[in-house]
Parts: C-alpha cells; sequence; structure tokens
C-alpha cells in the first residue's frame, strides 16, 4: 500500500467527506503522494496518514478526488465494479418496474460521474466525471452480461457524454453510439402509457424517468377533470392524466418540436381527441387566463429555474411567479400539482415559496400528497445532491 499513489488531506479538512459525503475538493487536499494520473485511483489520507479510502482524482475539477470506497483497500478491479453493478440492478429489480428506469445514478449507486437510464432493450449513458469515464465500457459490458442473466437482450447503447459539466473536468463533451448504430427513437411504456424516446436528440438522457410514480399521482387524481399541463416536455404528465379519465388535457411547451413530440404520443395512445397542444411561454400564458376559469386542475413541472446556489433566490421568484397565477387561476377545490428539479431550490425554500404564494393569491393549501423522485433515482443520506425533487400536490381552497 505504501507504493500507491495518494492524496492526503489538510488538518481539519474534508469535513463533508468524513461525514459521508462522495467528494473532496482541491482546495482540501495538503499534498498528492507518488505521480498519480489524472482519472487514476488513489488512496485518501488524512492529515496524519490514516487511511480512509479510494477514489478517483481529477487535478482539473474543483472536484479533486470522487469517492469509490471507505475501504483503503479496495482494489478497484473488474470484480469491484461487478459487484457495484449487480447491487444497482438489484435494487432496481427491489424497488421499481424496470421496463425502463435508470439502472445506475451516480454516486447513489457508488459509481461516481455515471448515469445509465435504460428505456426498453436500449441503454443510454451519461459519463462526467474523468475517472468513471475510463471505466464506462467495462462498466457498461458487466451491465449488458448481467441484464441477459435476466432474459434481457440490450439492442444498443448510446452515449449522451454532451453535458457542460464535462467541461470542468477538462473533458470534451461527447455523444454517439457505443457499438453498432440503431434506430434511436426508441418506444417505451411507462404507466400503461407509451412514449417515442429520442435518446440521440432529446433532452438529457432522452426522457425523465424520474417522474414515473408521480405522473401516476396526477393520473389518480385528473378523472372528470379539465387539466392544463405547464411545461409538459413529451406530454407525460398530460398523457397520464388524460389516460386517468380527465374530461380534457390542454398540454403547453414553449419549444415547438417538443409540442409536436406530444401530440405524435397523444394519437401513439389513442388520446388526441381529449387533448390539445399549445406552444407558448407558460409565464405569459397563466396571466393570459385570468377570468377564463377554463381548468380545475393545473400542473406545474418546470425544468430547473437554478443549476447554482447562487442563483436560487432568483430562481424561487420565478417559482413564486408561475404557481402565483396558478392558484389564482383555480376555482376554489381545484388541484394544483407543483414541482421543482432543482436540488439548489431546497424543498425548505420551495415551501417557503408556496406558502407566500397561497397568501398572495388569497388562497388556502389543503395537501394531499408530498413526493420525491422515483426510487431508481435513490436518495443517499449522507449525500444531499441526490435529494433534489420536489413534488407536492394540493387542493385549492
Amino acid at each position: 500500500m505504501s507504493d500507491t499513489p495518494a492524496i492526503r488531506l489538510k488538518r481539519g479538512e474534508g469535513r463533508a467527506f468524513k461525514a459521508g459525503g462522495p467528494w473532496i475538493y482541491d482546495n482540501e487536499i495538503a499534498e498528492i503522494l507518488g505521480e498519480p494520473a489524472d482519472g487514476g485511483i488513489v488512496r485518501i489520507e488524512d492529515y496524519n496518514g490514516y487511511p480512509l479510502g479510494v477514489g478517483f482524482l481529477n487535478r482539473a475539477s474543483t472536484i479533486a478526488v470522487r469517492v469509490l470506497s471507505r475501504d483503503a483497500g479496495a482494489v478497484i478491479d473488474r470484480d469491484f465494479l461487478e459487484r457495484r453493478v449487480r447491487a444497482a440492478w438489484q435494487y432496481r429489480k427491489d424497488t421499481v418496474d424496470t421496463s425502463s428506469c435508470r439502472v445506475i445514478f451516480g454516486e447513489a449507486d457508488f459509481l461516481p460521474g455515471l448515469v445509465v437510464d435504460k428505456f426498453a432493450d436500449v441503454l443510454v449513458v451519461e459519463s462526467l466525471a474523468l475517472g468513471i469515464d475510463r471505466l464506462k465500457s467495462t462498466i457498461l459490458s458487466l451491465l449488458v452480461d448481467l441484464l441477459k442473466e435476466d432474459g434481457i437482450s440490450v439492442r444498443g447503447i448510446y452515449e449522451r457524454s454532451d453535458a457542460k459539466v464535462r467541461l470542468q473536468e477538462g473533458m470534451e463533451r461527447h455523444k454517439g453510439f457505443m457499438g453498432d448504430a440503431f434506430d434511436t427513437k426508441v418506444e417505451i411504456l411507462e404507466n400503461g402509457v407509451r412514449y417515442m424516446v429520442d435518446v440521440e436528440d432529446g433532452q438529457k438522457t432522452g426522457f425523465f424517468l424520474d417522474q414515473k410514480y408521480n405522473r401516476r399521482a396526477v393520473a389518480r387524481l385528473a378523472r372528470g377533470k379539465r387539466v392544463l399541463d405547464c411545461f409538459t416536455h413529451t406530454g407525460s404528465f398530460a398523457l397520464n392524466a388524460a389516460l386517468g379519465g380527465a374530461e380534457h388535457v390542454t398540454a403547453v411547451d414553449v419549444s415547438q418540436s417538443a409540442v409536436d413530440m406530444a401530440r405524435a404520443n397523444a394519437e401513439r395512445n389513442g388520446l388526441a381527441d381529449k387533448m390539445d397542444f399549445v406552444c407558448a411561454d407558460v409565464f405569459d400564458l397563466l396571466p393570459s387566463l385570468v377570468g377564463k376559469n377554463p381548468y380545475d386542475f393545473i400542473i406545474l413541472d418546470p425544468p430547473a429555474f437554478t443549476k447554482a446556489r447562487k442563483t436560487a433566490a432568483n430562481a424561487m421568484r420565478g417559482y413564486k411567479e408561475i404557481n402565483y397565477r396558478a392558484m389564482g387561476l383555480l376555482p376554489r377545490g381545484g388541484y394544483l400539482a407543483t414541482a421543482s428539479c432543482s436540488h439548489f431550490a431546497t424543498e425548505e425554500m420551495f415551501i417557503k415559496m408556496l406558502k407566500s404564494a397561497a397568501a398572495d393569491a388569497g388562497r388556502q393549501l389543503r395537501q394531499i400528497e408530498v413526493r420525491q423522485q422515483a426510487p431508481d433515482h435513490p436518495i443517499l443520506w449522507n449525500v444531499e445532491e441526490t435529494n433534489y425533487l420536489k413534488f407536492f400536490l394540493f387542493q385549492v381552497i
């Protein structure tokens, strides 16, 4: 072990890591021992040389070390990776419908920086850290073999490592086939709804799997309602509401391509006759509906309004605006589903915003449910970044 490259923490540093966090920042490191390559494995030592674990090193990143194991003697080989992948897949089999699901969720599955989504028989991978990038082919090979044990044959793998965060790791953005080319339009079935997922050009990995069971909760409440689904994207909440028996559903998105995809998904499910689709900015649309009272159920599932702590306060003003408008539009006794997918917009901040919006709208909120992301996006209690999705169902009175 003495010949293994290592990083040594400054005295008193590494507090988040020692409390269970997955990262060590560059300003917490006193020295680097040996000559490890960026992306290589290093032993993690406290200021006095006491071994604390192993992880990937990347001098180019503010996150200098991503922790792989708290066993300083762990050997990061194929057997180690197989145990990680097998544990991740078994957890999904225990907790969710695996026909389409997130199979690996980075730090929450102790494979830092790696995301793998399964859409029917296609895998989509997003690699966001240098160290894991060098192991992704081995990990995917292990996953393909593991799925085969359960009778699942993978038709193809597509890489969507095109997020800007790769630049912060000193890596180029990249997307493309890993192996043979295949049709990147993939049909999936979720909650009884069929979608066409574009794994090549869709947002993120192609489809937001984290709201799977929240969409089901909306469907249960939608029967007989006139529903407005804001920020509809591929139409997922709108389609669940329509399939759940809504009287009529209007799906809105600022992107014409998203509206076109949502409309195509409605036709795919035989629901187009009870839905309409609008390309509009929700911030403009909601004020234009004042006094018309056309809806008794409004769904707000916007994209993340903030991706940094320093912009969270501005983001909350955006969240308040749309929630205030929606509450004011609903008749008393109407229903509101509202969500935020930003980790930096904390639950405490979100609740405070909702209370303020309700007060300004002259409404009270009767809580029906508070929900989070689906279990295939597990929340690791010592890793606050894994807890990001807030979802509330209210009756507005």
